[in-house]
Protein backbone atom coordinates (compact mmCIF):
# COMPACT_ATOMS: atom_id res chain seq x y z
CA UNK A 1 0.00 0.00 0.00
CA UNK A 2 1.36 3.40 -0.81
CA UNK A 3 0.43 5.77 2.62
CA UNK A 4 0.48 9.14 3.76
CA UNK A 5 0.34 10.50 7.26
CA UNK A 6 0.33 13.72 7.87
CA UNK A 7 1.17 14.53 11.45
CA UNK A 8 3.33 12.27 13.02
CA UNK A 9 3.58 13.30 16.17
CA UNK A 10 3.56 10.36 18.58
CA UNK A 11 0.37 8.61 16.80
CA UNK A 12 1.48 9.59 13.50
CA UNK A 13 4.92 8.52 13.99
CA UNK A 14 3.88 4.87 15.63
CA UNK A 15 1.56 4.19 12.61
CA UNK A 16 4.17 4.99 10.00
CA UNK A 17 7.17 2.78 12.35
CA UNK A 18 4.79 0.11 12.36
CA UNK A 19 2.77 0.36 8.75
CA UNK A 20 6.61 0.81 6.79
CA UNK A 21 8.25 -2.36 9.16
CA UNK A 22 5.17 -3.77 7.66
CA UNK A 23 6.87 -3.46 4.46
CA UNK A 24 3.90 -0.67 3.03
CA UNK A 25 5.34 2.57 1.27
CA UNK A 26 5.09 5.37 3.92
CA UNK A 27 5.31 8.94 3.64
CA UNK A 28 5.30 11.34 6.55
CA UNK A 29 4.37 14.65 6.17
CA UNK A 30 5.32 16.99 8.65
CA UNK A 31 6.37 20.60 9.18
CA UNK A 32 8.91 22.52 11.77
CA UNK A 33 11.45 21.01 13.70
CA UNK A 34 9.34 17.36 13.21
CA UNK A 35 10.35 17.58 9.53
CA UNK A 36 13.82 18.62 10.05
CA UNK A 37 14.44 15.54 12.70
CA UNK A 38 12.85 13.02 9.60
CA UNK A 39 14.80 15.17 7.14
CA UNK A 40 17.82 14.36 8.53
CA UNK A 41 17.32 10.33 10.13
CA UNK A 42 15.34 9.52 7.13
CA UNK A 43 13.07 7.21 9.35
CA UNK A 44 11.46 6.58 12.30
CA UNK A 45 13.80 6.44 15.23
CA UNK A 46 12.41 4.30 18.18
CA UNK A 47 13.73 4.42 22.06
CA UNK A 48 14.69 0.91 21.58
CA UNK A 49 17.02 1.85 18.66
CA UNK A 50 14.95 0.38 15.90
CA UNK A 51 14.12 2.33 12.08
CA UNK A 52 11.66 2.03 9.67
CA UNK A 53 12.74 3.98 6.97
CA UNK A 54 10.43 6.58 5.36
CA UNK A 55 10.06 8.79 2.76
CA UNK A 56 9.75 12.74 4.19
CA UNK A 57 7.97 15.43 2.87
CA UNK A 58 6.70 19.21 4.07
CA UNK A 59 3.32 18.92 2.37
CA UNK A 60 0.95 16.24 0.71
CA UNK A 61 1.66 15.58 -2.83
CA UNK A 62 -2.02 16.14 -4.32
CA UNK A 63 -1.34 14.25 -7.20
CA UNK A 64 -0.19 10.79 -5.47
CA UNK A 65 -3.26 8.30 -5.82
CA UNK A 66 -2.35 7.75 -2.52
CA UNK A 67 -3.97 4.53 -0.96
CA UNK A 68 -4.60 5.96 2.20
CA UNK A 69 -4.02 9.42 3.60
CA UNK A 70 -4.10 9.06 7.60
CA UNK A 71 -4.64 12.44 9.38
CA UNK A 72 -3.42 12.29 12.90
CA UNK A 73 -3.23 15.80 13.23
CA UNK A 74 -5.01 17.85 16.83
CA UNK A 75 -8.48 18.55 16.06
CA UNK A 76 -7.25 22.38 16.24
CA UNK A 77 -5.31 21.73 13.72
CA UNK A 78 -7.52 20.13 11.34
CA UNK A 79 -8.73 23.04 9.42
CA UNK A 80 -5.53 24.04 7.94
CA UNK A 81 -4.73 20.67 6.37
CA UNK A 82 -8.53 20.45 4.74
CA UNK A 83 -7.80 22.51 1.49
CA UNK A 84 -5.11 19.88 0.80
CA UNK A 85 -6.80 16.90 1.72
CA UNK A 86 -10.18 18.24 -0.85
CA UNK A 87 -7.89 18.15 -3.98
CA UNK A 88 -5.91 15.13 -2.90
CA UNK A 89 -5.84 12.05 -5.55
CA UNK A 90 -6.05 10.09 -2.46
CA UNK A 91 -8.52 6.71 -2.29
CA UNK A 92 -9.60 7.03 1.26
CA UNK A 93 -8.82 10.00 4.14
CA UNK A 94 -8.38 8.30 7.78
CA UNK A 95 -9.23 10.83 10.03
CA UNK A 96 -7.98 9.90 13.45
CA UNK A 97 -7.92 12.44 16.68
CA UNK A 98 -10.30 13.15 19.69
CA UNK A 99 -13.16 15.11 18.33
CA UNK A 100 -16.78 16.08 20.04
CA UNK A 101 -18.13 17.50 16.82
CA UNK A 102 -19.85 15.86 14.27
CA UNK A 103 -18.70 13.97 11.28
CA UNK A 104 -20.46 16.16 8.71
CA UNK A 105 -17.94 18.56 7.35
CA UNK A 106 -14.88 16.61 7.28
CA UNK A 107 -17.17 13.83 5.45
CA UNK A 108 -18.41 16.86 2.85
CA UNK A 109 -14.81 18.17 2.45
CA UNK A 110 -13.35 14.46 0.94
CA UNK A 111 -15.68 13.31 -0.33
CA UNK A 112 -18.60 10.06 1.35
CA UNK A 113 -16.91 7.32 -0.75
CA UNK A 114 -13.27 8.24 0.40
CA UNK A 115 -14.31 9.14 4.15
CA UNK A 116 -13.09 7.06 6.92
CA UNK A 117 -12.85 7.59 11.17
CA UNK A 118 -10.74 5.90 13.63
CA UNK A 119 -9.20 6.59 17.23
CA UNK A 120 -5.59 5.09 18.15
CA UNK A 121 -4.82 2.90 21.39
CA UNK A 122 -1.71 4.04 21.56
CA UNK A 123 0.60 5.55 24.42
CA UNK A 124 3.58 7.77 22.13
CA UNK A 125 5.45 10.18 23.34
CA UNK A 126 8.55 11.86 21.18
CA UNK A 127 11.92 13.20 22.05
CA UNK A 128 14.00 15.21 20.08
CA UNK A 129 12.45 12.62 17.52
CA UNK A 130 12.98 9.44 19.08
CA UNK A 131 9.92 7.40 19.45
CA UNK A 132 8.20 5.47 22.15
CA UNK A 133 5.23 3.99 22.20
CA UNK A 134 2.87 1.42 23.60
CA UNK A 135 0.61 -0.16 21.33
CA UNK A 136 -2.78 -0.88 23.32
CA UNK A 137 -4.80 -3.83 22.74
CA UNK A 138 -7.11 -4.50 26.04
CA UNK A 139 -9.24 -3.68 27.28
CA UNK A 140 -9.45 -1.02 24.37
CA UNK A 141 -8.10 -1.51 20.61
CA UNK A 142 -7.59 1.09 17.92
CA UNK A 143 -10.60 1.82 16.65
CA UNK A 144 -11.84 2.28 12.86
CA UNK A 145 -14.84 2.74 10.51
CA UNK A 146 -13.03 0.93 7.40
CA UNK A 147 -13.07 -2.53 7.85
CA UNK A 148 -10.21 -3.08 5.03
CA UNK A 149 -7.53 -0.78 7.38
CA UNK A 150 -8.41 -2.47 10.66
CA UNK A 151 -7.14 -5.41 8.53
CA UNK A 152 -4.14 -3.38 7.16
CA UNK A 153 -3.40 -1.55 10.66
CA UNK A 154 -3.91 -5.71 12.73
CA UNK A 155 -1.30 -7.20 10.54
CA UNK A 156 1.31 -4.21 10.85
CA UNK A 157 0.74 -4.66 14.56
CA UNK A 158 -1.41 -2.38 15.47
CA UNK A 159 -4.81 -4.33 16.90
CA UNK A 160 -7.84 -2.96 15.16
CA UNK A 161 -11.40 -3.36 15.46
CA UNK A 162 -14.14 -1.78 13.82
CA UNK A 163 -17.33 0.26 15.59
CA UNK A 164 -20.31 1.09 13.26
CA UNK A 165 -21.00 4.30 15.31
CA UNK A 166 -18.16 5.99 15.51
CA UNK A 167 -19.83 9.22 16.43
CA UNK A 168 -20.84 7.74 19.18
CA UNK A 169 -17.70 6.36 20.38
CA UNK A 170 -15.56 9.42 20.46
CA UNK A 171 -18.33 11.23 22.21
CA UNK A 172 -18.39 8.58 24.84
CA UNK A 173 -14.09 8.82 24.81
CA UNK A 174 -14.31 12.65 25.03
CA UNK A 175 -16.82 12.72 28.16
CA UNK A 176 -14.30 10.07 30.11
CA UNK A 177 -10.53 11.14 28.98
CA UNK A 178 -11.12 14.82 29.37
CA UNK A 179 -10.76 15.10 32.65
CA UNK A 180 -8.02 12.16 32.91
CA UNK A 181 -6.05 14.60 30.36
CA UNK A 182 -6.18 17.73 32.90
CA UNK A 183 -5.67 15.11 35.59
CA UNK A 184 -2.79 13.90 33.91
CA UNK A 185 -1.23 17.68 32.87
CA UNK A 186 -1.42 18.33 36.76
CA UNK A 187 0.32 15.56 37.62
CA UNK A 188 3.19 16.10 35.07
CA UNK A 189 3.27 20.17 36.45
CA UNK A 190 4.10 18.78 39.89
CA UNK A 191 5.48 15.16 39.37
CA UNK A 192 2.62 13.98 42.18
CA UNK A 193 -0.73 12.50 41.28
CA UNK A 194 -3.82 14.78 42.16
CA UNK A 195 -5.50 15.08 45.34
CA UNK A 196 -8.55 13.77 46.43
CA UNK A 197 -10.87 16.67 46.40
CA UNK A 198 -9.12 17.33 42.74
CA UNK A 199 -10.28 13.40 41.84
CA UNK A 200 -13.76 14.51 42.76
CA UNK A 201 -14.12 17.27 40.84
CA UNK A 202 -13.18 15.66 38.03
CA UNK A 203 -14.99 12.82 38.57
CA UNK A 204 -18.01 14.79 38.16
CA UNK A 205 -17.04 16.11 35.36
CA UNK A 206 -16.92 12.74 33.89
CA UNK A 207 -20.58 12.19 35.05
CA UNK A 208 -21.41 14.71 33.53
CA UNK A 209 -19.90 14.68 30.23
CA UNK A 210 -21.73 10.57 30.16
CA UNK A 211 -24.80 12.46 30.75
CA UNK A 212 -24.66 14.87 27.72
CA UNK A 213 -23.62 12.46 25.39
CA UNK A 214 -27.13 10.49 25.96
CA UNK A 215 -29.16 13.90 26.39
CA UNK A 216 -27.50 14.45 22.38
CA UNK A 217 -28.60 10.85 21.17
CA UNK A 218 -25.53 9.52 21.23
CA UNK A 219 -24.87 5.42 23.23
CA UNK A 220 -22.37 5.67 25.56
CA UNK A 221 -20.22 3.09 23.88
CA UNK A 222 -18.43 0.89 24.32
CA UNK A 223 -19.07 -1.84 26.35
CA UNK A 224 -16.39 -0.51 29.21
CA UNK A 225 -17.36 3.04 29.03
CA UNK A 226 -21.36 1.63 29.72
CA UNK A 227 -20.01 0.16 32.54
CA UNK A 228 -17.58 3.07 33.56
CA UNK A 229 -21.00 5.72 33.16
CA UNK A 230 -22.45 3.81 35.63
CA UNK A 231 -19.62 3.94 38.52
CA UNK A 232 -21.01 5.80 41.74
CA UNK A 233 -19.08 9.43 41.60
CA UNK A 234 -16.46 8.38 44.36
CA UNK A 235 -15.59 5.37 42.12
CA UNK A 236 -14.71 7.07 39.41
CA UNK A 237 -12.54 9.65 41.58
CA UNK A 238 -10.28 7.00 43.46
CA UNK A 239 -9.89 5.63 39.54
CA UNK A 240 -8.60 9.25 38.73
CA UNK A 241 -6.48 9.38 41.72
CA UNK A 242 -4.60 6.29 41.08
CA UNK A 243 -4.36 6.54 37.64
CA UNK A 244 -2.26 10.03 38.29
CA UNK A 245 0.16 8.07 40.21
CA UNK A 246 1.27 6.39 37.47
CA UNK A 247 4.52 7.06 35.77
CA UNK A 248 3.39 6.58 32.44
CA UNK A 249 0.24 9.37 32.66
CA UNK A 250 2.29 11.64 34.36
CA UNK A 251 4.44 11.50 31.07
CA UNK A 252 1.29 12.03 29.04
CA UNK A 253 0.70 15.47 30.71
CA UNK A 254 3.50 16.82 28.97
CA UNK A 255 1.20 17.30 26.47
CA UNK A 256 -0.33 20.17 27.91
CA UNK A 257 -3.69 21.62 28.42
CA UNK A 258 -4.45 22.48 24.90
CA UNK A 259 -6.43 19.50 23.18
CA UNK A 260 -8.87 19.18 26.76
CA UNK A 261 -9.39 22.58 26.64
CA UNK A 262 -10.55 22.28 23.08
CA UNK A 263 -12.96 19.29 23.81
CA UNK A 264 -14.75 21.23 26.72
CA UNK A 265 -15.07 23.99 24.59
CA UNK A 266 -17.14 21.94 21.62
CA UNK A 267 -18.79 20.30 24.34
CA UNK A 268 -20.17 23.09 25.78
CA UNK A 269 -21.44 24.44 22.30
CA UNK A 270 -22.91 21.21 21.75
CA UNK A 271 -24.65 21.24 25.33
CA UNK A 272 -28.50 22.19 25.33
CA UNK A 273 -28.34 22.84 29.12
CA UNK A 274 -25.34 24.47 31.23
CA UNK A 275 -22.26 22.38 31.98
CA UNK A 276 -20.64 23.94 35.30
CA UNK A 277 -18.82 20.36 36.30
CA UNK A 278 -16.95 20.43 32.83
CA UNK A 279 -16.61 24.52 32.81
CA UNK A 280 -15.27 23.82 37.09
CA UNK A 281 -12.30 22.20 35.40
CA UNK A 282 -11.58 23.73 32.37
CA UNK A 283 -7.90 24.97 32.46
Amino acid sequence: MKIAIVGPGGIGSTFAFQLAQAAHDVTVVARGRRLEQLQRDGAIVTATGKRAPVQVAAALDATTPWDLVLVTVLVSQVEAVLPALAVSAAKTIMFMFNTFEPFDRLRYTVGEARFAFGFPAILASLDDGVLTTQIVGRPMSTTVTDPAWAKVFTDAGIVTVVHPDMESWLRTHAAFVVPVMIASVRAHQRRAGVSWSEAVTLARAVDEGFRLVRRLGNAITPAPMTVASRLPTPMTAAFLWALTRLAAIQRSGAAGFGEPRALIDAMTAASPDPTPALQAIRP
